[in-house]
C-alpha cells in the first residue's frame, strides 16, 4: 500500500494541503508534489528535464515557504510542470533539491487553477505533516 501523500483542505477563500511523510524531507517533498498536484494533473507529465534547486531561510516554516514559492517560480518562468523532487540536502535553514518535471503542453496536460504564492496563513509544520495554504 502506498503512504498517503499530501490531502487536499477546504479554505474559505483560497486553497490548501496537508503533506504528509516520515521525516521533514519526505513532508517537504510531499509538499512540492502536493502543490504541483492541485495546478495539474500529474499524471500526463513525463519528468524530462531536471533542474537543481536551492533555498535558503531563516527558520523551517520559511524554508517550506521559499522552497515552494521557488518551485512556482519555475513553472511562471520556465513553464515547467515539475512532478518528481527529490531533496539531496536539508537543514534548519538550507535545501538544495532537484526537481524533475516537464514544460507546459496545454494539448497533453490537464490544468487545473494556478496558484499565485505559498502564504504563512495557517502554516504549520509538524513531525509527520505541514499544512500549506496556497493564494489563488
Amino acid at each position: 500500500m502506498v503512504a498517503l501523500r499530501f490531502k487536499a483542505v477546504d479554505h474559505p477563500s483560497d486553497t490548501g494541503i496537508i503533506a504528509f511523510g516520515k521525516s521533514r524531507k519526505e513532508i517537504f517533498e510531499n509538499a512540492a508534489y502536493g502543490m504541483f498536484s492541485q495546478m495539474a494533473d500529474l499524471n500526463t507529465v513525463t519528468p524530462d528535464q531536471t533542474l537543481a534547486v536551492k533555498v535558503d531561510a531563516d527558520d523551517p516554516d520559511e524554508l517550506l515557504v521559499n522552497w515552494l514559492n521557488e518551485l512556482l517560480f519555475i513553472e511562471e518562468t520556465r513553464k515547467l510542470l515539475c512532478k518528481e523532487f527529490k531533496i539531496k540536502k536539508l537543514t534548519d535553514k538550507l535545501l538544495e533539491a532537484e526537481v524533475a518535471g516537464e514544460e507546459i503542453d496545454p494539448e497533453r496536460h490537464t490544468l487545473y487553477s494556478g496558484i499565485k504564492a505559498v502564504t504563512y496563513n495557517q502554516l504549520q509544520i509538524k513531525a509527520d505533516q505541514a499544512i500549506i495554504v496556497f493564494d489563488v
